[in-house]
């Protein structure tokens, strides 16, 4: 399994690195593209469409994305669709997951379908505007997620139930998650925000990263806006752990070896993404 994994990471590194690093955005764009098809055609097996109707719900997200392209959507400023993107995971989200595993496969067949396509293919308008502003932007908002990821996983295993008396995060969602690890990811990412904005102070790194951004508009946007966005990746991990025990499956795929499917990998991305372009524009002023 340890072998998979690092040869999985390694080949994905290979393709990801030069794509986010060419001049142009369009090979980040394209193949961002065709991770958010694979993750729609998991999503659709995942709430009981399979077989052909799943390889036509990727190839329609696909299609979906590439009709934003070529619009020229991507270079358009959308405040209004990522303020919408945000009350829908707020809201969306809260009551959703309030209503818990038994609840989702109450919902009707074709929304639970529209929610997923529907929040994939802004997931990719969002990487694609991210990855248009720059790719110091783009790594900042990555980063943000790998690093709650991380510093979760380790503050669980550290303090987990420590200091709330065993009280898990979500028990019947996902058991392991602990509210020590949620906090243990925020503090994770202020710290790694405020170096990455001193260091990136006097650099010539391109456009401003997320974190400098925030903390050019004071404090309280740098800890809040930091910290509402850790605390909405975990409402995106939740909403994808909540669909797989509906589905009883413990991976969304077996695309990546190892590390199971597209939408394992990207789930705290899907409202972080867009959300954190709704912040950097109201920060700014501009509307990114």
């Amino acid at each position: 399994m340890l072998l998979q994994r690092v040869v999985t990471a390694l080949v994905l590194l290979a393709l990801l690195l030069p794509a986010l690093l060419a001049p142009s955005a369009t090979p980040f764009i394209g193949l961002g593209l065709l991770f958010i098809a694979a993750g729609a055609w998991e999503w659709a097996r995942l709430n009981g469409v399979t077989g052909a109707g799943a390889v036509a719900t990727g190839l329609l997200c696909a299609l979906l994305c590439l009709g934003l392209w070529w619009g020229g959507v991507v270079e358009q400023a959308l405040p209004g669709l990522w303020l919408g993107a945000a009350l829908a995971w707020v809201v969306g989200g809260a009551w959703l997951l309030a209503r818990g595993v038994a609840g989702w496969p109450r919902l009707p067949r074709v929304l639970r379908w529209a929610i997923g396509v529907g929040g994939l293919t802004l997931a990719w308008l969002a990487l694609a505007q991210a990855r248009a502003v720059g790719v110091n932007f783009l790594l900042s908002v990555l980063v943000l997620v790998w690093t709650a990821d991380i510093f979760a996983y380790f503050s669980g295993r550290a303090l987990g139930g420590r200091l709330t008396g065993g009280r898990k995060l979500a028990p019947a969602i996902s058991p392991g998650k602990s509210w020590e690890g949620v906090w243990g990811g925020m503090l994770g990412v202020l710290v790694v925000a405020a170096a990455w904005a001193a260091w990136e102070r006097g650099q010539a790194v391109g456009a401003a990263s997320l974190y400098l951004r925030l903390q050019q508009g004071g404090a309280a946007w740098f800890v809040l806006g930091l910290l509402f966005l850790c605390a909405m990746s975990v409402v995106g991990d939740l909403m994808e752990s909540l669909v797989k025990r509906s589905a009883g499956v413990k991976d969304s795929s077996r695309l990546l070896p190892g590390h199971g499917g597209v939408l394992d990998r990207v789930d705290a991305l899907l409202p972080t993404l867009p959300l954190a372009l709704l912040l950097a524009g109201l920060v700014s002023g501009s509307g990114t």
